[in-house]
């Protein structure tokens, strides 16, 4: 049987912003460093999250680069050179 419009609006109401998904990932990784210190945390976290999200995207609009840039907001060629960067292309 479909979910019922009501159902979905439920969902779609209690989903998880993905800031707070990233913040416990932080923590998480934070926590595992035991009191280590981290010198390059931000340009660390962009590649970790720069990764997938361009994977995904791309999967998502059946590896189109232009429409995936689109959605990302960013120049194609920006895409492309961060898929080259990253060996994702």
């Amino acid at each position: 049987m479909a979910p019922s419009n009501s159902d979905r609006s439920d969902r779609s109401s209690a989903r998880v912003p993905l800031r707070d998904h990233v913040a416990t990932s932080i923590r998480r990784y934070l926590g595992d460093l035991n009191g280590s210190d981290v010198d390059n945390l931000y340009e660390i976290a962009l590649r970790e999250l720069e990764i997938p999200l361009f994977a995904e995207v791309l999967r998502h609009c059946d590896g189109n680069q232009s429409r995936a840039a689109a959605m990302l907001g960013i120049h194609r060629a920006t895409l492309r050179k961060k898929l080259r960067d990253y060996g994702l292309a």
